[in-house]
């Protein structure tokens, strides 16, 4: 696993990070650190932590084999990959291969939780995988981009132009240009809208919801990185987009109300 014929090809991902380096957005606080600004310092480090995914993932699997799926808890799937420094780094520079990791997890996950032939699990370890290398590969490349000066630097602190309620509901707006988009069958469109939404707003309130609902959280993540993707890359249709969509209204309306108590919260205490 840690030759690079695990990876994806990367050929053309030179072109879609140089594409990005003159517009690189700025990101919001959460768990994106200041090591996103020093990656070639960081390399090794990214290194040994997909690795330690790999086996971490591969050690449970193998577990749920011998022992059964009783025998395992599979969200530590899920905390695994959220400990990782690699996590924000791959984030912040190549959101697309971000959704396919979390595709790759929630697919060995669901496997699981189904209960299905460890035969079908393996499969979709190995999709994980291969998008947890081909992950390395693009943070590396996006590392010499830096070294060299065409990345600027990542903000990690929220934009303050907006209240976090109010950002609920432009996140809700971007999401019904998703359904627009996707019905005028701008399907790579779509998909674009629902990577930026995540990272460029999604982000910046999910501190203030981990506070308050943590679930909702981890429900909405997989929403926006492995749900509605999924729904668009399988061309389900419009209704079917349109649904998951209302579904993950429906979720950010509960997040909504979350948020304004807090911040009416922070208002009395001041």
């Amino acid at each position: 696993m840690k030759t690079w014929s695990h990876s994806i090809k990367l050929a053309g991902l030179g072109l879609v990070l140089a594409s990005a380096v003159a517009t690189q957005p700025a990101f919001a606080n959460g768990p994106i650190g200041e090591h996103v600004n020093h990656l070639q310092e960081n390399l090794k480090d990214y290194s040994e932590e997909v690795e330690w995914m790999v086996g971490k993932v591969d050690t449970l699997v193998g577990k749920y084999e011998q022992q059964g799926k009783k025998s395992v808890n599979s969200d530590e799937l899920i905390e695994y990959w959220e400990s990782v420094k690699f996590h924000s780094a791959i984030e912040t520079n190549y959101v697309p291969v971000y959704a396919s990791i979390w595709q790759g997890l929630y697919g060995v996950k669901m496997a699981i939780d189904n209960g299905e032939p460890s035969s079908n699990v393996r499969t979709q370890q190995q999709a994980m995988n291969a998008a947890l290398w081909q992950g390395l590969g693009a943070v590396k490349l996006a590392a010499q981009y830096q070294q060299k000066g065409l990345l600027e630097s990542v903000k990690t602190t929220a934009t303050e132009s907006m209240t976090q309620s109010a950002t609920i509901v432009e996140i809700k707006h971007k999401l019904d240009r998703v359904v627009a988009k996707y019905a005028e069958r701008l399907n790579e469109e779509a998909t674009s809208i629902v990577h930026d939404t995540y990272l460029h707003l999604f982000e910046g309130v999910e501190g203030t919801l981990i506070e308050q609902d943590a679930n909702l959280v981890e429900v909405l993540e997989k929403d926006f990185n492995v749900t509605l993707p999924k729904a668009i890359a399988d061309d389900k249709g419009v209704d079917a987009v349109r649904n998951v969509v209302v579904d993950m209204q429906t979720k950010l309306d509960r997040a909504k109300a979350l948020i304004e108590k807090a911040e009416k919260a922070r208002k009395d205490v001041f």
